[in-house]
């Protein structure tokens, strides 16, 4: 009989030790990729909690993701506040073809992949929240290969841009069509319409109260980069807090706030906190259990279907990208390095589909069905290409790991 102060065996995991073990087997395998100087380290996070993820070695069980799924949400909460703060209104009236290459890039991309899922027979809701979730590049890769390779010039600026405007509007349409995915599940007799509006509405009202709740305290706190770190995260985890509380979207609402951070604080009372090390840390724990949800038969049966997906994204985003080429003044090769800097999609396609999951798991499961595999994809070949894209472009260059 074991005592009753012995800890029970086989321990039960807990949070702590949960992060722990998938920060450290992401920096053991980010370290391996990245010494042949060829891969970013992101592929090397996302192979690594591929590998031990239930689909192939089973050591982070289904339980565990679950109990982790916490420290994803905080990722992508850090990840859409710091996209937010990237989204320059003022560039944008200056440059008066910025604006529309972006909505035109958007729109393309989807049109092509909304298309090629009707062809293919899939139901009109489903393709048109599978086309959404495709419109969306992946910021947190972008941000990381952009930081690995310490890229500045041009098409970074551009590329940073297109990032943060796609996801703003996948966002809006994503939240847009929630209700209505809600309502086919539920058989719910309340107007679709209407709970749209209260959550389009609601999370831009959420966004802009936590802005000014932010900039009222930063006044009392001054400039001084510690207290504004401090600040920054706890405002973030209060609208995370009070999003969830209100039923609103919580992707939309740190949008937002991010957003007016960059472009309403006239007086200048926030500084741009840089989160650096310490989002990293969130980072590697994200694209871990990101290769985690990755099951390897995703990549067989319906491998050419996402293979398809992902060419019609590309295609979609490059045809506007060229279109609009020389009314924007910038070259074909410029055009082209942007549109394979934005081919990634990981981490937040999967923030956009979870509360679809939890609403209207078979309609999460057909979703799962039609864009797991181009998902799968593009987690692996995205990070190259934006990788390549950036080198190519003379923006970054390669370096050794310290």
């Amino acid at each position: 009989m074991t005592p009753d102060f012995l800890p029970a065996w086989p321990p039960a995991a807990n949070a702590f030790l949960i992060f722990g073990l998938l920060l450290l087997a992401g920096l053991l395998g980010g370290r391996l990729v990245a010494t042949a100087r060829v891969l970013p380290a992101i592929t090397g996070y996302i192979a690594t909690g591929f590998l031990l993820g239930p689909g192939v070695l089973g050591w982070l069980s289904d339980d565990m993701l679950a109990q982790a799924r916490v420290l994803a949400e905080f990722s992508l909460g850090l990840i859409v506040f710091d996209l937010g703060r990237r989204l320059d209104l003022e560039w944008a009236r200056h440059d008066r073809w910025l604006l529309p290459m972006g909505i035109a890039e958007s729109a393309l991309s989807f049109a092509a992949m909304f298309t090629l899922l009707l062809f293919f027979g899939v139901d009109m809701l489903e393709a048109a929240v599978a086309s959404t979730v495709g419109v969306a590049t992946a910021p947190a890769v972008v941000l990381l290969v952009t930081n690995e390779l310490k890229a500045e010039g041009p098409v970074t600026r551009r590329m940073l841009w297109h990032v943060a405007l796609n996801n703003v509007l996948a966002t809006v349409v994503i939240t847009l069509l929630l209700p209505f995915i809600e309502a086919r599940a539920s058989g719910a007799s309340w107007n679709p319409v209407a709970r749209a509006l209260w959550l389009i509405a609601g999370s831009f009202m959420l966004g802009y109260v936590a802005f000014h709740l932010m900039t009222l305290l930063a006044r009392l706190i001054g400039k001084s980069p510690v207290p504004q770190f401090i600040l920054s995260v706890g405002i973030i985890v209060v609208t995370v807090g009070a999003a969830d509380a209100a039923r609103l979207s919580v992707l939309l609402s740190l949008l937002v706030l991010g957003a007016c951070t960059r472009n309403l604080d006239r007086e200048h009372r926030l500084v741009d906190v840089e989160f650096g090390r310490a989002a990293q840390i969130f980072f590697v724990v994200l694209f871990v259990l990101t290769g985690a949800t990755l099951r390897p038969q995703q990549l067989g049966s319906i491998a050419w279907i996402g293979l398809a997906f992902v060419i019609a994204r590309t295609l979609g985003k490059a045809l506007a990208l060229y279109a609009l080429a020389w009314p924007a003044h910038i070259s074909a090769r410029q055009a082209t390095t942007l549109t394979l800097a934005l081919t990634p999609i990981a981490g937040l396609a999967i923030g956009m589909t979870q509360p679809i999951y939890d609403i209207a798991p078979e309609f999460g499961a057909r979703l799962a069905a039609i864009v797991v595999s181009g998902v799968a994809i593009l987690q692996l070949l995205g990070p190259i290409a934006t990788r390549y894209a950036l080198i190519r472009a003379g923006e970054g260059e390669p370096r050794a790991r310290d």
